[in-house]
C-alpha cells in the first residue's frame, strides 16, 4: 500500500437536516478487509437513499460506514487477504453499503464488477445501485419476460431510466410514469413505448388503455400510499408488483379484494441491506446478461450532471428538486 495515502478527504453529515449539512472532512484512509478491495474514487453516484440518510430518515446497516454512498468506480489500489479475482490496477465500479463519497472506498471483491469496455468512471458509478436494483426486482422477484408490459412509476429516475431500457432490450413492452411533457419525452426517447403524464392523466385508465383493457403483468413501484391500490387496478390478471421505494406514504388504505380476484403477486425488497453474498449473486447475474448489453453500447447509463466531490450539497438540491432525467453523479 506504499502509493496510498494515510489520510483522505470525505463527505460527512454533520447532523440530520439539509443538503447544507455535507460537509468535507478529513478521515484516515481505511485498510482493505479479507476478502476486500481498496478502490481509489474517481466517481461516485447519487442516490434517493443519500438523501434519506441525510435527513435522519435512513440509517447506515450495522457495520457499514457512516459515510454517504452506494456506488462507486475507480481503480483498486490495495488488496486484502485473499483476494483473487482482481489486481492493483483494476478499474471496476462497485456496489458498496456506505463510504461511496470519499476518495478511497473499501469493498468486497465479490460486489465490484469490471468498467465495461468503452464506458467512463462516471458512467460506471452511474449503474451498480440502479442496475442492481433493477435487475433483482424487475427480472429476478418480477420475472419479466419478453412480450409482456411492464409499468414502471418515476420513469425519468436513475431507476426508471435503467428500467426501460434493460425491459426494452429484453424484449418487454413498456409504460412508464413521469411527471413533465419533457420527462414523458425522454423515456420513449429511451424506448419506453408510452409515457404518462400523472399530472394530467390517470395511470389506470391509460395503462388499460395501451394494453387493450389487459393491465400491464408488472408493476415497479417507487412511490408506494394511494398508489398501490391503484396498482391493484392497472395490474393483469396474474399480475407482479414489485416495490421498491416509499416517495409517497409507506401506508395506504387497500382494498385487498383485488388481489385474490386478478391473483396478483405483490413483493418487494431493499438492497442495502442485504448480505455480500446475496449482493455477490446479483452481481454474477449482471455480469452474465446485462455486461455484454453495456459493452455492446445496447443500454447505456444516462447521466444527467455531474457535480465536483465538495459540491455534494448541490447534487442532494438537485435530486430533491426532482428536476433531473436519470443520474446525478459526484467526480473526486
Amino acid at each position: 500500500m506504499t502509493s496510498v495515502p494515510t489520510r483522505m478527504t470525505v463527505i460527512e453529515i454533520r447532523a440530520p437536516g439539509g443538503p447544507e449539512m455535507l460537509v468535507p472532512q478529513e478521515r484516515p484512509v481505511p485498510a482493505p478487509g479479507a476478502g476486500e478491495v481498496l478502490v481509489k474514487v474517481e466517481a461516485a453516484g447519487v442516490n434517493r437513499p443519500d438523501v434519506m440518510q441525510r435527513m435522519g430518515l435512513y440509517p447506515p446497516p450495522k457495520g457499514a460506514s457512516d459515510i454517504p454512498g452506494l456506488e462507486i468506480a475507480g481503480a483498486i489500489v490495495a488488496l486484502g487477504s485473499g483476494v483473487t479475482r482482481f489486481r492493483i490496477g483494476d478499474r471496476v465500479t462497485a456496489l458498496v453499503a456506505g463510504g461511496g463519497y470519499a476518495e478511497y472506498c473499501p469493498v468486497h471483491e465479490t460486489n465490484a464488477l469490471p468498467i465495461p469496455a468503452g464506458l467512463s468512471a462516471v458512467e460506471a458509478a452511474a449503474i451498480p445501485e440502479t442496475f442492481f436494483t433493477v435487475w433483482h426486482n424487475a427480472f429476478e422477484r418480477g420475472g419479466l419476460k419478453s412480450g409482456e408490459t411492464l409499468l414502471i412509476h418515476g420513469g425519468s429516475s436513475g431507476i426508471g431510466t435503467t428500467a426501460i431500457m434493460l425491459a426494452k432490450a429484453h424484449g418487454a413492452r413498456v409504460i412508464t410514469t413521469a411527471g413533465t411533457p419533457e420527462k414523458c419525452a425522454a423515456c420513449q426517447k429511451l424506448g419506453a413505448d408510452r409515457a404518462i403524464n400523472y399530472r394530467t392523466e390517470d395511470f389506470v385508465a391509460e395503462t388499460k388503455a395501451a394494453t387493450g383493457g389487459k393491465g400491464a403483468e408488472l408493476i415497479l413501484d417507487m412511490v408506494g400510499g394511494d398508489y398501490i391500490e391503484r396498482n391493484y387496478e392497472a395490474a393483469a390478471v396474474d399480475g407482479r408488483i414489485v416495490q421498491i421505494a416509499f416517495q409517497g406514504s409507506p401506508k395506504a388504505n387497500v382494498d385487498f379484494r383485488r388481489i385474490m380476484l386478478k391473483r396478483l403477486t405483490h413483493t418487494g425488497s431493499t438492497l442495502r441491506s442485504r448480505t455480500v453474498g446475496e449482493k455477490a449473486a446479483i452481481a454474477r447475474a449482471l455480469e452474465e446478461n446485462v455486461w455484454p448489453l453495456l459493452a455492446a453500447g445496447k443500454v447505456k447509463p444516462v447521466i444527467y450532471k455531474t457535480f465536483p466531490f465538495a459540491e455534494a450539497a448541490a447534487a442532494h438540491a438537485l435530486m430533491e428538486s426532482s428536476q433531473h432525467i436519470g443520474k446525478i453523479v459526484l467526480t473526486v
